[in-house]
């Protein structure tokens, strides 16, 4: 019995030092405070960051790293769940009056356009209400827009940035290149779309997105070469897909995508793409297509009849867009094909002086902060219009001639005593000359 007794203190003690051992443990946790993990326990090395809360608890990377994709997943089931609110309407003919607020003439452009975005809204809304339960199912409409430099493609783009209430993104074509190469993946537009939408999928996934400079990433050659065309038809292949309609894995970040990287999908069946270039010399494949030879025994009085003058932007067609260097498939993914025409002078008249932003209203507000009233003698408008033309610089080229014009007196006028200042067409004539312009004119 004394012996029972004995070992009973004896384990009680063996106990107590067991649990003092636990209570030693806690206690270098808590001299070690910051130093380990309070989700998964692992030991924090001094130089990886963690997050830490208010109450000192902290969690090391891989722990927060877990949370923070719990949370995403969360947050995507839920946005799935929820209705997609109906988009307010505006018809075609509502955004257009609006368009030619910022853009002058173009008025096909600007109509196909139009529709093209009506459409766009009117579909959303539609697969909004039925919820794949109609009979009918109606595609999305693609738009390329072919037209000369300075005729505003990118500024109909802009306008219609400022009227919709979707997300909408610019993007340029110039910069992509194949899956493995250097430069941006195709799936780096979706990216942009996604910073537009505040990293919202769904509404992302009802934008739309504008293509600039798609004349820039034509076939380099009609012949197949040993070399791979990367930043050419290797973009054509990879926009197929993006442009019909699929489940991309996108970068939230942007960049090129990585195997370890957090991606995002991002169904692009409901996204408009709003494609454009200059698509320079593509008359020379539009007047050949026209004005070819008869073979056999057609009538000349059926073949088409074009004049020399004539603008022939107006007549193009996807075969002219293929003999520039597109290929087919892609052609086929931008059924609605609209033209900008290069601007006359009656244009570039407006232009300087009708638009909301016109850029005769810009320069009289810049030295109106300064305090002085800035005028033009007649006939300097039709001067800078005329330069215009003759550079064939178009609309974006009479920024380029009033800045030459303007330099002198932005730099003199502010230093100066002077209330009002009436800018003649000789002083036009003489600073223009000084000019850049007639210098590689005249070289």
């Amino acid at each position: 019995m004394m012996k029972r007794e004995d070992e009973k203190p004896a384990a009680r003690k063996t106990s107590g030092a067991k649990a003092s051992g636990k209570g030693d443990s806690g206690s270098g946790a808590k001299k070690r405070k910051g130093k380990t993990c309070s989700f998964c326990g692992k030991e924090i090395s001094p130089f990886e960051p963690v997050v830490q809360g208010v109450d000192g608890a902290i969690l090391c990377m891989n722990c927060e790293d877990l949370a923070h994709r719990y949370f995403e997943e969360l947050r995507r089931e839920y946005q799935a769940g929820e209705e997609m609110e109906a988009i307010p309407l505006k018809k075609p003919q509502e955004i257009k009056a609006f368009l030619d607020q910022y853009v002058i003439g173009q008025d096909a452009a600007k109509r196909i356009l139009s529709v093209a975005v009506y459409n766009h809204y009117k579909r959303l809304n539609y697969l909004a209400c039925h919820e794949g339960n109609s009979e009918t199912e109606i595609e999305k409409s693609n738009v390329l827009m072919v037209g000369p430099t300075g005729t505003g493609k990118t500024l109909l783009a802009r306008s219609i940035a400022r009227l919709l209430k979707v997300p909408f993104c610019i993007a340029d074509a110039t910069v992509l290149t194949e899956a493995g190469y250097v430069g941006e993946d195709v799936e780096t537009i979706l990216s942009r779309l996604l910073q537009a939408a505040d990293y919202d999928v769904k509404q992302a996934e009802r934008g739309i997105v504008f293509i600039d400079e798609i004349d820039k990433i034509a076939r380099k050659s009609g012949n197949p070469s040993i070399t791979r065309d990367v930043s050419g038809e290797g973009v054509q292949q990879a926009l197929l897909k993006l442009l019909e309609g699929t489940e991309s894995l996108v970068p939230p970040k942007g960049g090129r995508k990585h195997p370890n990287a957090d991606m995002v999908k991002v169904n692009t069946s409901n996204i408009l793409f709003i494609a454009s270039g200059s698509f320079d010399g593509i008359e020379r494949n539009i007047a050949s297509r026209l004005r070819m030879k008869e073979v056999g025994y057609r009538k000349s009085e059926d073949r088409t009849e074009v004049a020399q003058d004539e603008k022939l932007l107006q007549y193009v067609a996807p075969q002219d867009l293929r003999a520039y260097g597109l290929i087919p498939e892609l052609i086929g993914r931008l059924p609605v094909i609209t033209h900008l025409e290069a601007l006359d002078k009656e244009a570039l008249l407006s232009v300087l002086t009708e638009p909301k932003n016109a850029l005769v209203r810009q320069y009289k507000q810049l030295f109106k902060m300064d305090g002085v009233d800035l005028d033009f003698a007649p006939g300097v408008y039709g001067f800078i219009a005329d330069k215009a033309i003759e550079y064939r610089l178009g609309a974006r080229g009479l920024r380029s001639i009033m800045e030459v014009v303007m330099g002198d007196l932005m730099y003199q006028l502010p230093s100066q005593e002077v209330s009002r200042y009436l800018v003649t067409e000789d002083y036009v004539k003489e600073h223009l000359g000084k000019g850049i312009f007639d210098r590689l004119k005249n070289s």
